[in-house]
This record gives C-alpha cells, sequence and structure tokens, in this order.
C-alpha cells in the first residue's frame, strides 16, 4: 500500500447495510441530488449513486459526510485530476 503525506487527510468510508454511509478524508463537494453525489476527498473524486440520497451532516472543516439513502454504487476516479472551485468550496474558505 502506498504512503500518504503526512499533509494529507486519512480516506476512510463505512458503508452500513447499503442505507448509511460514513466517508473522512472529504476535502470538498461538486454536487448532491437523491439519485448521486459527487465530491473529492484526499484520494480523489468518488462518485456516490443509489436512490433516495440524502447529506444528513458535513463538517468540511473536519472532512467528516454522513449519508443516508440506498447506495447502489460508489464509484472513485482520478486522484490527479485538478479540480475548479466549486461555489460550497469558495463560500467554506
Amino acid at each position: 500500500m502506498p504512503e500518504q503525506p503526512s499533509s494529507v487527510r486519512p480516506h476512510n468510508l463505512i458503508l452500513e447495510d447499503r442505507l448509511r454511509l460514513s466517508l473522512s478524508g472529504v476535502t470538498d463537494v461538486e454536487s448532491f441530488n437523491e439519485t448521486e453525489i459527487f465530491l473529492y476527498t484526499s484520494l480523489g473524486e468518488l462518485s456516490i449513486k443509489g436512490k433516495g440520497l440524502h447529506v444528513g451532516s458535513m463538517s468540511l472543516e473536519t472532512g467528516d459526510v454522513e449519508i443516508t439513502g440506498e447506495v447502489k454504487a460508489l464509484v472513485y476516479g482520478d486522484a490527479d485530476r485538478k479540480k475548479k472551485p466549486t461555489l460550497l468550496g469558495k463560500l467554506t474558505r
């Protein structure tokens, strides 16, 4: 397993019964609706697809996010792609 630089927050996820997802290491949330949540983690892009998805709590200061709903897919994207700033990211800086 590659070693992470010390400045990178650890990224973990816990999926409970495909109905509750706890994430750490989240750096920004690009978009979200009832069927898809797209966010950035310390290890790259993450797309969460499902039904009735809801962001219950979110702290970009700590990097923790809680999501409820029926999770159908977790898809990681490119860790090296440069992201453009989002409105939420600009407001929380």
